[in-house]
């Protein structure tokens, strides 16, 4: 090894122990002089401040529920359990040791405000919210060879979730747009339906699409024959299809001609020819542009209700684990929705579809900031969402991929993000997906509640990723906390932070420094590794509370 290589790595684990013991010693909050973070805490202050008179009419909603009902609302939760939540929904993952102590120094009363506003200019919720919308843009398979780039299209996602852009303009864009699915990545929500026997994106799927993930309604049920429980009929299906049954695929991309869809009648095997019609107000489309135009045009129309309330149900389930009405893409038609659902999706249209104000106003809510019951047990269920008054926070199992995040960040007490160094990003990147891959995908419909399974509980036990992110590594968090913290008690609370995001009780604290108590060395390490372990397969670790 050079000389300078040599200084390359010596300089390099320096500053990251460094690091680690910043982190471990660092105080509670900041004892004297300017707070930390005092200028982004007045900026996310302000931010509050614009959402404040939605998110009080939100609040006196449920209150007026409640009351009428005779219950009685959980009490607030504390702050590191809500800075848990904001976490795991946003970006898939625990906070780190380094953001909790970050967080912790911040002035009282605007943390949680200030955490959020870190949140959303974060690449990592970006990246974890594109994941969760593309799944219902485009699902979770690769899709047709060549027309198809998924991770484009998700890179695009995330851009847009960053900046802010209009979630009207992004789903104009996925429906209407032209070109290649390279340089136009918004069209591979029209690629990943290419059908290579007729050499076409197919008209039924995406219409399909169309009505679950923009409209949240199951039009697509009524594909066959009308429905029977719903006022869908097939002609709405069949002309919702029309309007792309002049698509097509070429070496340019996808382009529109004519429209062309002639269905066939499953009774007489007769082609049929359906012109482009909507299922409901029909008035709202234009007159000019191509039939994929004019239905983008219709779909983010203020005076079509549909999307808003679509994108509120999903963002809410996105937070809270369980959605408003389900199932998340079956809004009901017949019955008024809840007031909530009404309220939030008024503002959201009211105020340019803006995603970071809904995610701020629902984050913001008293509902999403009460505290919760233990998680179940035995066969107990936790209650269905239609039966949820939203008087306490669901407990939710959490899914594969915020298991696999909350796992490996568990194991590194610097955070895991852009910021890290492109070794870390890409071995992160390559064990979180197998992690998942072993614990189980739920695929497209990951709102439908379902029960831990015997493999999972037993990767998380015996699992070769567990024991390597629990147990010796040069970097690893049991490790540095063994070497680093100042006494039994100090050891014990900063585990407990890294993995549980909360201290524990003077039970457990005394518990375990009475474990670690009078060892040193690769003895001290293991009771350390041990605690790790012992943690991560805790109930409350998988889930979200």
């Amino acid at each position: 090894m050079r000389w300078r290589d040599l200084i390359f790595v010596v300089v390099t684990i320096g500053a990251g122990l460094a690091l680690v013991r910043g982190a471990i010693h660092l105080p509670a909050a900041s004892g004297s002089g300017r707070p930390a973070g005092a200028s982004a805490s007045t900026a996310a202050a302000a931010r509050a401040a614009g959402i404040r008179p939605v998110v009080a009419e939100l609040d006196a909603a449920y209150r007026w529920d409640w009351s009428a009902h005779g219950i009685q609302p959980a009490p607030p939760a504390d702050e590191l359990t809500v800075m848990r939540r904001l976490s795991l929904a946003l970006t898939g993952t625990i906070p780190s040791l380094e953001e909790l102590r970050r967080f912790e120094a911040r002035p009282a009363g605007t943390r949680l405000d200030a955490w959020l506003d870190d949140l959303l200019h974060d690449r990592r919720t970006a990246d974890f919210l594109a994941e969760r919308f593309a799944r219902a843009f485009v699902g979770t398979e690769d899709g047709p060879f060549i027309v198809f780039r998924r991770r484009r299209f998700a890179s695009w996602l995330s851009d847009a979730i960053l900046e802010d852009r209009a979630y009207d303009a992004i789903v104009r864009d996925m429906v209407a747009d032209r070109g290649l699915w390279t340089d136009h990545p918004a069209t591979n929500f029209v690629s990943v339906t290419f059908n290579p026997e007729v050499e076409r994106p197919d008209p039924e799927r995406l219409a399909a699409r169309v009505s679950r993930a923009f409209l949240g309604v199951r039009i697509d049920c009524a594909q066959c024959h009308d429905h029977p429980f719903q006022p869908w009929k097939q002609d709405d299906f069949r002309g919702l299809a029309a309007y792309f049954g002049g698509v097509y695929s070429s070496l340019r991309g996808i382009r529109d001609r004519e429209s062309t869809y002639k269905p066939i009648d499953r009774k007489t095997k007769a082609e049929l020819t359906v012109a482009p019609r909507v299922p409901f107000r029909p008035e709202l489309v234009p007159d000019a542009g191509t039939p994929r135009e004019r239905l983008a045009a219709w779909i983010v129309n203020p005076a079509n209700p549909n999307l808003a309330r679509a994108t509120v149900n999903r963002v809410w389930a996105i937070l809270f684990g369980r959605p408003l009405v389900d199932p998340v893409d079956d809004l009901p038609v017949d019955a008024a929705p809840p007031p909530a659902l009404d309220l939030l999706a008024a503002d959201f249209s009211g105020h340019g579809y803006d995603l970071h104000r809904l995610i701020r106003i629902i984050a913001s809510s008293e509902a999403f900031r009460l505290d919760s019951t233990d998680p179940p047990s035995g066969d107990s269920k936790p209650a269905a969402p239609r039966e949820e008054t939203w008087a306490a926070f669901p407990l939710v199992r959490l899914r594969p991929e915020q298991v696999a995040g909350a796992l490996f960040q568990a194991a590194s007490l610097p955070t895991l993000g852009s910021q890290s160094h492109w070794f870390v990003r890409l071995a992160t990147y390559t064990g979180r997906n197998d992690f998942v891959r072993r614990y189980g995908d739920t695929g497209d419909d990951e709102f439908n509640a379902t029960g831990g399974t015997i493999p999972q509980r037993l990767l998380l036990m015996n699992g070769e990723i567990v024991k390597e992110k629990t147990g010796r590594g040069l970097f690893s968090a049991s490790q540095r906390i063994a070497e680093l913290a100042p006494d039994d008690r100090a050891a014990v609370e900063v585990a407990y932070l890294t993995v549980l995001t909360r201290r524990p009780s003077p039970e457990e604290s005394a518990h375990f420094a009475g474990r670690l108590a009078n060892t040193s060395g690769d003895e001290r390490k293991d009771r350390l590794t041990d605690l790790f372990w012992t943690l991560v397969n805790s109930t409350e670790f998988s889930w979200n509370h």
